[in-house]
């Protein structure tokens, strides 16, 4: 069978990965295929670095609608990022009956229910494993690997930068600020990590993964997001002391609540017990937890970027993407896990109406009474305290206090914290972070 023809769009690190790996592993994916995979053209603004990457052997364009709209390409592995041209370029291959890899989780969070619609409606596919935790392969476990089961929950460190960042803040005691700077330096921070330490970038895959897991539309503009910016070193410290360590996590699950079933979608700091396998992910290495009613409880880990571990995502989609180009349609697997018809129009619940437990910092004046105070706001709001830390008082006769509370909902923490600012012997803001056990 005469080799499938693949454009690819972009020839950076990523695009340059997929080449080599392509390149190097031809037979081995041949043989997993069932015919060849050949990238004839490359589309890429610096033509003189792309020439020396692909060779001879390619043809090299500046305009990436060339690629879409050439003929003979099969496949259009879409590497550029971003949201506008790339959903352009997307929609265009689509609508010349091509099928689309793409790594680009932002375009799929924004735009995927557009583009999901529109590959469905023409009969192409649209693969994009390596748009989620890099060279983890939990795209297509949750797609297919667990379809069996009923997914209860996922959650994820899907940030390498951000989990370095927290991993070095932890072992040698820095600011975030210091361990920022050392971050871009070493290359796995962008010049603008905003993307990244706010939380947006995992928020992007977390919507993926729940569209996959519960059988959803994209619902990124539902999600709650915050990053580690604000996140100060005592706070990991006192974790630390009280059995937990501090990571950013993505945290989706279905929930009922007064009867209605909703889903969880939010990224922030978290709080997990240091036991746990995932509080131990470490470095720029990413880990997604799931659990389903039939396998119980999996996780799956590895390196979340770099050239040739997304590069091999990529490849897989390529290599399934040619596997089933002659197959009918309806028989593929879904983009989204559930047949397009049966997606459920399950709500994104709001963040006031999470449950969950916090860990609460309360810098205070030493006084007489004031422990007293914080107990009586908390058992007014209907909040149990799980464990305490005192710290002694340090300069201006001020304290910390630290309080762990069992599960409470965030409105109910939101009010006691109001009260807790009030009270005349409180300095500043209440530090507050969620807290999950992951059991």
């Amino acid at each position: 069978m005469k080799p499938i023809k693949a454009g690819l769009l972009g020839i950076g690190t990523v695009g340059a990965g997929t080449f080599q790996v392509l390149q190097r592993n031809q037979e081995e994916i041949r043989r997993r295929a069932g015919r060849g995979i050949e990238v004839t053209m490359v589309a890429a603004r610096n033509l003189e670095r792309a020439r020396a990457v692909v060779g001879a052997g390619c043809e090299v364009v500046a305009d990436p609608f060339a690629v879409v709209n050439h003929p003979e390409i099969d496949i259009v592995v879409e590497l550029i990022g971003g949201y506008e041209l790339a959903r352009e370029l997307v929609l265009q291959a689509i609508a010349n009956g091509k099928h689309v890899v793409t790594a680009n989780k932002a375009l799929l969070a924004l735009h995927g229910n557009e583009i999901f619609a529109a590959a469905h409606a023409k009969g192409v596919m649209v693969a994009f494993e390596a748009a989620v935790a890099g060279g983890v392969p939990i795209i297509k476990a949750l797609r297919e690997g667990l379809s069996a089961n009923r997914i209860e929950s996922v959650a994820g460190i899907i940030n390498g930068t951000t989990n370095f960042i927290l991993s070095e803040m932890r072992d040698k005691g820095l600011d975030f600020a210091t361990v920022l700077k050392q971050a871009q330096e070493l290359g796995y921070a962008e010049a603008d990590p905003t993307f990244d330490i706010e939380g947006v970038d995992a928020a992007h895959k977390l919507t993926i993964m729940a569209a996959i897991a519960f059988g959803i539309p994209m619902q990124f503009g539902s999600a709650h997001i915050e990053g580690i910016s604000q996140l100060q070193a005592i706070d990991i410290r006192y974790a630390e002391q009280l059995g937990y360590r501090i990571k950013l996590l993505g945290i989706t699950r279905r929930t009922v609540v007064d009867g209605e079933e909703g889903i969880e979608l939010r990224v922030h700091p978290t709080l997990i017990p240091s036991a746990r396998l995932i509080a131990n992910v470490e470095g720029a290495m990413n880990a997604v937890l799931v659990q389903a009613d039939a396998v119980g409880t999996s996780m799956y880990y590895g390196k979340g970027a770099g050239a040739e571990p997304t590069a091999s995502a990529v490849i897989a989609d390529l290599i399934d993407v040619t596997r089933s180009a002659t197959v009918d349609p309806y028989s593929r697997v879904p983009h989204l896990a559930f047949h397009p018809t049966e997606l459920a129009d399950v709500p994104v619940r709001p963040m006031e109406e999470i449950s969950t437990s916090y860990y609460l910092r309360v810098t205070v004046q030493d006084q007489l009474g004031v422990m007293a105070d914080l107990t009586r706001i908390l058992a007014d709001a209907g909040i149990s305290i799980d464990a305490v830390l005192q710290k002694e008082p340090g300069e201006k006769a001020r304290t910390d206090i630290v309080i762990i509370t069992h599960q409470t909902r965030e409105k109910f923490v939101d009010a006691a914290i109001g009260k807790i600012e009030q009270l005349p012997a409180t300095e500043g803001k209440v530090v507050r972070i969620r807290l999950e056990s992951l059991g």
